[in-house]
């Protein structure tokens, strides 16, 4: 499937370039999709982040060239892309459980991590509901954070500027200035490599912004999928579109923002959809 192809090219050039600096928006330009999209699908399909692989697949070449090469370490480091001696120490422990020197004793275990290769396995166990609809670009007021490139790095950015707005009284001023549909309150990524990545805890209004922020979501086609249960259900939800859904729906990804809409903004008891921007194949 095109698909699935794709992201095995992408794969294949991660493997062309470990000696070098691996560019991430040109792994999204192979997949056809924003480097933050493939970031999200290389995750939810590997079950590892994009950024703990490549680590991986260093280690597993660093250890070959220690046995097998002879080679200095602080040569295979700088081969690795590694200026720090440090560093690498520090990576390949993280991999192989012992230090880079340790490799050349006889009787040393060290771990190989092979490539990975994408399949389509379909499952079908549970259904998902879902809509497509075409909306127009639609007006949101709220307040940001800036996201990282390297995606697994939000976690530690996003959920406490939703504890910050939630405490000193944010949430409940942006839930009052809700009049223009979708209405809910909205956790908007703007992650496209056209502009600086963004995560937005908004509602789409028409009120002036005044001390907020504003951001236009543009017109796109989306795949809505509904649910309900804690904030973990949503990322659960997340990873059956990327790895169930998307690889046999006859949809890619568009180029949009990634939305989520809380009908119902508990934590622990949420009601919510997930909006994927999407064009036909």
């Amino acid at each position: 499937m095109e698909w699935i192809q794709r992201l095995n090219d992408a794969i294949g050039y991660i493997e062309e370039h470990l000696t070098d600096e691996i560019d991430y928006e040109q792994l999204g330009l192979i997949a056809c999709c924003s480097s933050y999209h493939f970031q999200r699908m290389f995750t939810y399909m590997a079950g590892i982040p994009l950024s703990e692989y490549i680590r991986r697949r260093k280690m597993s070449l660093a250890a070959v060239d220690l046995q097998g090469k002879n080679m200095k370490i602080i040569d295979v480091a700088g081969k690795y892309g590694y200026n720090s001696p440090t560093a690498f120490n520090r990576a390949f422990q993280s991999v192989h459980g012992i230090a880079p020197s340790a490799v050349k004793n006889e009787g040393v275990s060290v771990k190989s991590f092979p490539p990975i290769l994408f399949k389509i396995t379909v499952k079908g166990v549970e259904e998902m509901n879902y809509r497509i609809e075409t909306k127009d670009a639609f007006r949101i007021v709220g307040v940001s954070v800036p996201l990282h490139k390297d995606i697994e790095k939000n976690f530690t950015v996003i959920p406490p500027k939703w504890q910050e707005i939630s405490m000193n009284g944010t949430l409940q001023r942006l839930i009052s200035m809700m009049d223009t549909p979708p209405m809910g309150v909205l956790g908007v990524s703007t992650c496209n490599d056209t502009e600086p990545w963004r995560y937005y805890i908004a509602v789409s209004t028409s009120q002036a912004k005044n001390d907020l922020e504003e951001y236009i979501v543009p017109a796109a086609t989306w795949a809505i999928f509904s649910g309900e249960g804690t904030n973990q259900s949503i990322q659960e939800l997340e990873r059956r579109i990327v790895t169930e859904w998307l690889p046999t729906s006859g949809y890619e990804y568009g180029n949009a923002p990634d939305v989520e809409v809380y009908l119902n903004p508990d934590p622990q008891n949420a009601q919510y959809e997930v909006w994927i921007p999407v064009v036909k194949k």
